[in-house]
């Protein structure tokens, strides 16, 4: 009954005066408790704009939004990330199937190729490189500890004639770029064989370490280096089908990135 009593009061005050102090004489709100406070059921915050009353979801907490906004609740998000260890910040992967095409007349004009392919050249220093359009796409870094990973799959056809002879071949190369520099190269040779039109899986992984903090473009470009024993008419396709043994679906191009960070600045851990 005392209890029933003290709580009649308590709510009597309230409607009656527009401060109540518990265990304090100078109240500085509605309600001011100086002490602890033990809640032994719900905490409700209504909606300012239909009047319902909102509990929150489990691992909600209740989030100010400054003076004269009541609390909302927000979701807690603590990432756990350990000092000094790398986690994959950003992951993303892109697809082409339009690729680029390379005719005899089209072979690069780089001469020393062992001198001219070197890390941190610019695009427009490696003439007769083509980019892959759909590969041409932005990565963001967060961190200034970073490696950022990048694979590299397409498949390079040349209508090469019927001919198991070797001498009959085309060097290519592909290269990744970030920022239209260049990270990682891979250089290969497409022989004629015993079938015509002859076609091979090309995969390429590549590493670039400790990038600046902001948005990249990141890209893939494709050159034409030298023909053997080829005649004129003999195109060579990378990620698109030189003959119609192979269909779009077959050559199409992908590349993925991850990006993997010792974090420095994390996003907001309430939501």
């Amino acid at each position: 009954m005392k209890n029933i009593i003290s709580i009649l009061s308590l709510v009597a005050g309230l409607s009656l005066s527009a401060q109540v102090g518990i265990n304090t004489d100078s109240p500085k709100a509605k309600l001011d408790v100086n002490g602890d406070v033990n809640l032994r059921n719900k905490v409700v915050v209504q909606n300012v704009v239909d009047n319902t009353l909102s509990q929150g979801n489990n691992d909600q907490i209740l989030v100010s939004q400054g003076e004269g906004y009541p609390p909302i609740w927000k979701l807690l998000r603590i990432p756990e990330y350990e000092p000094n260890k790398f986690y994959l910040i950003f992951n993303n992967s892109f697809s082409d199937k339009t690729g680029v095409k390379f005719t005899s007349s089209e072979q690069s004009s780089i001469t020393a190729k062992n001198t001219a392919f070197i890390k941190g050249a610019d695009i427009s220093s490696l003439p007769g490189f083509k980019k892959i359009a759909g590969l041409s796409q932005p990565i963001s870094v967060f961190s200034t500890d970073s490696k950022t990973y990048f694979q590299f799959e397409t498949v390079v056809q040349a209508n090469l004639p019927v001919n198991g002879t070797p001498d009959i071949s085309i060097d290519y190369a592909c290269g990744i770029f970030v920022d239209n520099k260049l990270v990682n190269l891979r250089q290969r040779n497409l022989k004629a064989s015993s079938a015509a039109s002859t076609f091979i899986t090309h995969n390429q992984i590549g590493m670039v370490a400790n990038l600046s903090k902001g948005q990249h473009d990141v890209s893939v470009a494709c050159s034409r280096l030298g023909s053997y024993r080829t005649t004129s008419d003999v195109v060579l396709a990378i990620g698109i089908n030189a003959d119609t043994n192979i269909n779009s679906f077959i050559t199409q191009s992908s590349l993925k990135v991850d990006v993997y960070e010792i974090p420095q600045v994390f996003n907001p851990i309430i939501n």
